[in-house]
């Protein structure tokens, strides 16, 4: 049979019921294999079987589930703060720290660093003749000199000078130079950022001569403090960083001390397509709460895979989906997903039990009971896997032949309706057939005994009394 063409191939299964990138994946593989038309049809069948099979059971715990699965794990992690990728320089937050800042969505984590990868493009040459930014060593560290915050501290000395009230500084020139910098630039730096002082300047000597205008002790302190504070090049957030070979790879990347994801995308040489930062606050503000998303992923699984446990993506991306499905990170906790949940009980039963039930109280809230903690809580079934069952009907038809025994019709009739049927039987005017229920009259004992008809097979009523009935005949007759 004939090979089917790419068009063919996407026209079968675009109406298919699948995920597009299953769909895209079956199209490319399909066109790279080169299959017929019956070939085509056995893969859709078995992959539309893989993937019923694959999704969740209906009224099964998925929050609960995934809860359990990255909890329990949690309890195996460590409190240390490991080194960052084998940079001995700089240190970062791990294991459950680093777990819990994650949840808790916190604006600014305790070690922020960033992963700056550099423009890889081997074959491009510049101006200089030399190759591109990520396989250039001086190229990537004068990168790493345009983001690293350069401090007085970093190209200078400063000493003060007190009979003569003053601060002199005496600038390094060779690791002036090393960073890139201009001696006179520095000098405005110093003029633009501190005001009522007086700059003098030696540019043979590379000496900056600061005198405070109010000749007090305490003012040249001051003085002192904010000089140190000036960034003089680089950017503030970003105090240190450091260049190494990426893993198994030959390429050149910066690791930072601190995080600047906006400031960054200016600077030329920078890959912003590869570039992260474990900010996740940082990476919604800038790229949106998608980039957000992944992110939150990314930073748990790569925080539970260091420490060598292994949980399943799905548990993650369900946290993830949680925390970003209203357009902004949130985190799991009183402030934000638990603090906003409809049940009363749920919110009680997280933090702040007595604040929320004296609100829910003064406020007359209902608790629908929907929840599992709810459920858990007042000790009725959750409303999952079989206590999510309400009522089951079942209709049943009389005439079926596939039922074993037919399903008989009675009623129960009172004394008045059977003498009534007696004195209708005295006048000559004959009774239909009566029905039975199910529910017959029992009997309570020989001094009380109740009287019901019973049908004969020619229609006809009988009175069936007491022992005492079989007598009085006979004195009848």
């Amino acid at each position: 049979m004939a090979k089917m063409k790419d068009a063919e191939i996407r026209e079968m299964i675009q109406d298919l019921p699948l995920p597009k990138n299953i769909l895209k994946t079956m199209q490319e593989d399909a066109v790279s294999v080169g299959v017929t038309e019956k070939e085509m049809q056995e893969i859709i069948d078995r992959v539309s079987v893989g993937y019923k099979l694959s999704q969740i059971e209906a009224c099964d715990a998925a929050g609960v589930v995934a809860a359990q699965s990255i909890g329990e794990p949690g309890t195996q992690m460590t409190m240390r703060t490991f080194h960052y990728a084998g940079v001995a320089e700089i240190n970062v937050t791990l294991g459950l720290p680093r777990l819990i800042e994650i949840v808790d969505a916190r604006k600014i984590p305790s070690t922020p660093t960033m992963t700056i990868y550099l423009q890889n493009n081997s074959e491009l040459v510049d101006e200089d003749g030399k190759a591109d930014y990520a396989f250039d060593r001086e190229k990537a560290q004068l990168v790493a000199w345009e983001i690293e915050a350069t401090k007085i501290d970093h190209i200078a000395s400063v000493t003060t000078d007190l009979a003569q009230m003053k601060i002199v500084i005496n600038v390094n020139e060779k690791a002036m130079n090393k960073r890139h910098m201009v001696f006179m630039e520095i000098a405005e730096k110093f003029k633009d950022k501190i005001s009522d002082v007086m700059v003098e300047v030696s540019e043979e000597n590379f000496q900056i001569d600061l005198t405070p205008k109010d000749q007090r002790y305490r003012d040249l302190l001051q003085l002192t403090k904010k000089i140190n504070e000036i960034t003089l090049k680089g950017i503030d957030e970003i105090k240190r960083v450091v260049l190494r070979k990426g893993n198994d790879m030959e390429e050149y990347v910066l690791y930072t001390e601190g995080s600047a994801l906006k400031d960054i995308i200016a600077i030329p040489g920078i890959d912003m397509t590869r570039t992260t930062t474990n900010n996740i606050s940082e990476i919604f503000s800038v790229f949106g709460i998608e980039a957000a998303r992944n992110a939150i992923i990314t930073e748990a699984t790569n925080t539970l895979r260091e420490q060598g446990l292994n949980v399943d993506i799905r548990h993650i991306m369900l946290v993830a989906d949680l925390m970003t499905s209203d357009g902004e990170v949130k985190q799991i906790g009183r402030h934000g997903i638990s603090g906003e949940k409809a049940s009363v009980f749920a919110r009680a039963s997280f933090e702040v039990t007595v604040n929320h039930l004296l609100d829910a109280g003064m406020r007359g809230n209902i608790d629908e009971l929907q929840g599992v903690t709810e459920n858990v809580i007042v000790g009725q079934p959750i409303k999952m896997g079989t206590g999510d069952i309400r009522l089951i009907a079942r209709t049943i038809d009389s005439n079926d032949p596939n039922l074993a025994k037919s399903v008989e019709k009675k009623t129960v009739r009172t004394r008045s309706q059977k003498n009534a049927a007696d004195k209708a039987e005295l006048a000559g005017s004959p009774e239909p057939a009566a029905t039975v229920t199910a529910a017959a009259a029992s009997s309570k004992g020989a001094d009380n005994l109740e009287t019901a008809d019973e049908v004969n097979d020619d229609g006809a009523s009988k009175k069936k009394r007491g022992r005492a009935s079989k007598s009085k005949a006979k004195d009848e007759e």
